[in-house]
């Protein structure tokens, strides 16, 4: 059908840290490798280093496109990695965000920091507030987001999620289903997403 979304390209959120627990940077590996099998492509945030570097090299080894999105002042923090298909220093953190949206069909958040957080609930409440449809995938490696996600059902709980005003996200345990449920996602297109989202900036 003509007006449902194909997903093309893969927007993934991490940390430019590994973590203590081997299991997220081979998280990270594996969905990178899986994304070139699959043909998605990847947009991430330019990082050379942590979880970012892991999920883009894993993703060039197999043959993947990936695209980089770095702010220019932390190019020096995270260095920028230089053996991305696309590569692109912009000015603040404002455009690296509108453009990780724009250039992606769905969302992935792998175990990250605060920066990760802040990306993951920016797409969640653009989501609940009707901005845009684009499927979001929570990878809880480990358990990793269990925390998150209680507070989530707490909020709902508390009356502070309302009917109707539900947040709208997929969860996946285990690295493997976080693309088959990519897949199984049906996506209606909206001519408006991109512009709604533009506002905010």
């Amino acid at each position: 059908m003509n007006d449902i979304r194909k997903i093309e390209r893969v927007c993934v959120y991490c940390g430019s840290s590994t973590g203590d627990d081997p299991i997220y940077a081979h998280a990270a590996e594996a969905l990178g490798a899986a994304l070139a099998r699959e043909g998605m492509d990847l947009v991430f945030g330019g990082g050379s280093c942590g979880l970012m570097g892991a999920v883009a090299r894993a993703t060039l080894a197999q043959g993947g496109k990936v695209t980089g999105i770095i702010p220019s002042f932390l190019d020096e923090r995270e260095i920028a990695l230089s053996s991305v298909t696309e590569l692109e220093v912009v000015p603040d953190m404002h455009t690296r965000k509108r453009l990780m949206f724009e250039k992606s069909d769905a969302f992935v958040a792998l175990p990250g920091g605060i920066g990760t957080l802040e990306e993951l609930t920016e797409q969640l409440t653009w989501i609940q507030l009707g901005r845009h449809s684009k499927p979001l995938v929570i990878a809880d490696i480990g358990g990793f987001w269990k925390p998150l996600l209680s507070l989530f059902a707490h909020m709902h709980n508390a009356g502070f999620i309302r009917p109707g005003y539900e947040v709208r996200y997929l969860v996946a345990e285990r690295i493997e289903d976080v693309i088959p449920m990519l897949r199984a996602t049906r996506v209606a297109k909206s001519e408006g997403d991109e512009a709604a989202i533009e506002k905010h900036f």
